[in-house]
């Protein structure tokens, strides 16, 4: 697992972040500007940093398989996300990315290039994955940003998003694999679970999570049909009448291309809500669709 250590300290600015589903950043970093700043207070005194561990999750959906809304029991093998300009910040006043709000930083770190990791590593007992581990300054990270690019190489290069695996209903199993090219990005606010994460204490480590939340696109067969879980997801129905010889092998191309109108409207609509810090929520802009 590639490893990138960054003494850096920035103010940012995110300009061009908005929320929407269709709104355009024209491929910006989600820190759309920084100036250099003096050293914060919590940076000041030598040795006053630890080490940030960055991690991706998946989540138990991704991990130990699922059943969708629609009924469909999917098990995954691969699912790869690409990710850049991973950006972890200490805001002051906290950032809410529901209230369209700038993100104001007094202190920051970035993790250098693309990091491509495989969410369905692991069993269910495992940790969410490694993405990178860097050097910070001690306080509280109450922010976490990424981009979602094609990854230059790899066996999901070309793609943001690489799902593979199998997928069974009433006796009839269709392998699958769904890539996804379109560029996303996410600023969010402080992560939202059952621990605290991102309160960094001098020559110590506390992890930060981007959190991929895939049943927003598949549903929950586990929840209400009412649910709001539900009525918004595409479902895995559409997917399988797009099986050829018994497989599923399609990219956004194909997608827009064999789904109805509706069906593809809900999968672009579903992918800018893909990223969360636990259950906490991110401002979300669409780059592009290529």
């Amino acid at each position: 697992m590639q490893r990138n250590f960054s003494k850096a300290l920035k103010v940012s600015a995110l300009g061009c972040l908005a929320l929407g589903v269709l709104a355009s950043c024209g491929g910006e970093s989600p820190t759309a500007t920084t100036s250099e700043a003096e050293p914060t207070e919590t940076a000041s005194a030598e040795g006053e940093t630890g080490t940030l561990v960055i991690r991706a999750n998946g989540e138990d959906f991704v991990r130990e398989g699922f059943t969708t809304k629609d009924g469909w029991e999917v098990e995954f093998d691969n699912v790869y996300v690409s990710l850049a300009d991973i950006t972890a910040a200490q805001t002051d006043p906290p950032f809410d990315p529901e209230a369209g709000g700038t993100l104001e930083a007094k202190a920051e770190v970035k993790v250098e290039g693309t990091q491509v990791v495989d969410l369905a590593e692991g069993d269910e007992s495992a940790d969410p994955v490694l993405v990178s581990e860097v050097e910070a300054p001690a306080g509280r990270f109450n922010a976490l940003a990424w981009r979602m690019v094609p990854a230059e190489s790899g066996p999901s290069e070309g793609y943001t998003v690489w799902m593979q695996g199998n997928a069974t209903k009433d006796g009839e199993a269709i392998p699958f694999t769904v890539k996804v090219n379109e560029e996303l990005s996410f600023t969010c606010g402080d992560f939202v679970g059952d621990d605290r994460k991102g309160i960094l204490t001098a020559g110590e480590e506390a992890d930060l999570e981007a959190t991929f939340h895939f049943d927003h696109l598949f549903g929950d067969g586990g929840a209400p049909a009412d649910d709001g879980i539900n009525t918004g997801a595409l479902g895995f129905e559409p997917l399988a009448a797009l099986a050829e010889n018994g497989v599923v092998d399609v990219d956004s191309a194909a997608l827009q291309a064999g789904l109805s109108e509706a069906e593809y409207t809900t999968f672009l609509g579903i992918l800018p809500s893909l990223g969360h810090v636990g259950e906490g929520h991110c401002a979300e802009v669409k780059l592009t669709t290529l």
